[in-house]
């Protein structure tokens, strides 16, 4: 049977307006005009932060260069590539003696241990910066990588806010070829950089394209997983997709609160409406 092919393709220009008056609105809604974002040199960090210059002004966003000693050069050239495009300010600032002290006890041989550092470390800094700069720090992770778990709690998930997050890996593709994001950065293979010749697929073990048709069909479709079997895809896919969204449900929640009131915080108390917001 083929494999069902669902259209994952968007409006750009319509997704553009909505996610920069999302940034102003939101960042305004909080007395905040500016905003901070960790630029890697990756495709989601780059859309991030040309959908802020555009939705802030430029001299509003910072975007910080957060490099470890193993980073790659093309990584930092790619993310000064995307600061010149955007024209936002901009500070380089190395984590390495940070990090090494840290990473002193973690073995070599633990490389999701010794990223997941790497990835709090940085929102360590950026958050710090945030303090210094006035602004808020801005999420880059995408609805495939929030749907699958693939992010490091309270490292590159610990945003105040995420432009990115209701677009599959695919759409940000598609949105920041529209926004124009620099060929180069486009046609990247995903990778957080985590360590040497880490690649996002490779570690997954599937690809985004593949991935993304699923998670449609699971998600927006509300399709059964036995549905998507009949679709065409592979019943130990659906599974091990299925599986990984399971166990990662915590990443997508605030940390669950014991109920002993009437009115307890994320659970009846869910946003303040009768505050002028």
């Amino acid at each position: 049977m083929t494999q069902a092919s669902p259209s994952l393709d968007i409006d750009a220009e319509l997704a553009r307006r909505i996610l920069t008056d999302f940034l102003r609105t939101e960042i305004g809604r909080t007395g905040f005009s500016r905003g901070v974002i960790a630029v890697s040199g990756g495709l989601d960090s780059a859309l991030a932060c040309f959908l802020a210059a555009e939705a802030l002004g430029k001299e509003q966003v910072l975007a910080l260069r957060l490099p470890y000693r193993t980073s790659t050069p093309d990584s930092l050239d790619d993310a000064e590539t995307v600061i010149r495009a955007t024209g936002v300010r901009s500070l380089t600032l190395p984590i390495t003696d940070a990090a090494d002290a840290l990473l002193r006890d973690v073995p070599e041989t633990d490389p999701i241990r010794r990223g997941n550092i790497l990835a709090r470390l940085r929102m360590i800094v950026a958050y710090d910066q945030s303090a210094d700069f006035g602004g808020l720090v801005i999420g880059t992770g995408n609805k495939t990588e929030v749907l699958l778990g693939y992010t490091t709690l309270f490292g590159d998930s610990a945003s105040a806010l995420n432009p990115l997050g209701d677009l599959y890996k695919t759409q940000v593709r598609q949105l920041a070829r529209h926004i124009g994001v620099p060929p180069a950065i486009l046609a990247k293979a995903p990778s957080a950089g985590l360590w040497p010749g880490q690649t996002d697929e490779g570690e997954l073990g599937f690809t985004y394209t593949d991935v993304d048709r699923l998670l449609f069909l699971l998600v927006d479709e509300r399709l059964t997983p036995d549905e998507c079997v009949a679709a065409g895809f592979d019943r130990s896919f659906v599974d091990r997709v299925l599986e990984r969204m399971r166990r990662n449900q915590y990443k997508r929640m605030q940390p669950p609160i014991a109920k002993l009131s009437n009115r307890t915080v994320g659970y009846d108390f869910l946003y303040s409406r009768d505050w002028g917001t």
